[in-house]
């Protein structure tokens, strides 16, 4: 493959495979009190990131660029084309419901404001609240999420609904191969112990964190309560992999955090699926 392929690849994600996923999913969505709490689990998860890492980093004197990378890719998990698969094998396809909400509502709207906007204050230019305001509005999936909730009372045709599931499908293989791309084996060396403090956060800490905040704080029970504890347990999100990547914000640690934390989340989901049955 050419030097930049993952570059070309990147850009045909943000501007193609991810808006077409908005205009799907975001359309069919019915908004209602219930879902609150699972839409809610991304916000605060990427919140405690950015908390966490932040004083991690000045703690440990890590470079702006590796914080935000960590914030990045510790503070999105893949809840989508990992995280729906995972939850099928777990808890049924009545599960993925809950998993699209999750997703969705959280994930990927996080995804669109919050992370664009860190990924701008941790980049070298560190722009100005203008400069990042005009990057959230003019972020091709965000475009097409505001466009998804405009036209919720109108009626797909059959034919552009098959034309937007077929570009979204690209958005896995592509994406993987982009990461994959950027991955090298030699990177592991030096970003060990960045890379232990970004999973361990990721997959341990942060569904910890979420278990005691829903289930012994607020009293959160049932079905789709075990879902979304088990979407905050899955690995870093590949798509905050390529945001970092694009500003320039560790791009080796955050291709590792997806690769390792992929692999590693097999046995962590597990364990987890475990822990959350009585919930």
């Amino acid at each position: 493959m050419p030097q930049h392929a993952p570059a070309v690849l990147n850009t045909f994600i943000i501007h193609i495979s991810l808006p077409a996923l908005a205009l799907l999913y975001l359309h069919d969505l019915k908004l209602s009190a219930d879902i609150v709490l699972m839409a809610a689990m991304a916000w605060i998860c990427f919140s405690m990131a950015a908390v966490f890492f932040h004083w991690m980093g000045r703690w440990l004197k890590l470079p702006r660029a590796t914080i935000g990378a960590l914030v990045l890719t510790g503070g999105l998990g893949n809840t989508s084309f990992f995280g729906l698969p995972m939850i099928e094998a777990y808890y049924g396809h009545e599960g993925i419901v809950s998993g699209i909400i999750v997703d969705q509502l959280g994930s990927f709207l996080v995804l669109s404001i919050m992370g664009i906007t860190v990924a701008g204050i941790y980049s070298s230019g560190r722009p100005g609240a203008a400069v990042i305001v005009r990057r959230i509005a003019t972020f091709p999936p965000f475009i097409a999420l505001l466009v998804a909730l405009l036209l919720i009372p109108l009626e797909y045709a059959p034919w552009l609904t098959t034309l937007l599931q077929r570009l979204g499908d690209t958005l896995a293989p592509l994406a993987l191969v982009s990461v994959g791309l950027q991955l090298r084996p030699g990177h592991l060396a030096g970003n060990m112990r960045n890379l232990a403090l970004g999973l361990g956060f990721k997959l341990l800490l942060a569904p910890l964190l979420m278990y005691l905040l829903y289930v012994q704080v607020l009293g959160a029970h049932g079905p789709a309560i075990q879902v979304t504890l088990f979407e905050a347990a899955m690995p870093p999100m590949i798509t905050a992999a390529i945001i970092a990547t694009e500003h320039d914000l560790d791009p080796e640690l955050s291709a590792l955090m997806v690769a390792v934390g992929l692999l590693l989340s097999f046995a962590t989901l597990g364990a987890w699926w475990w822990c959350l049955r009585a919930v």
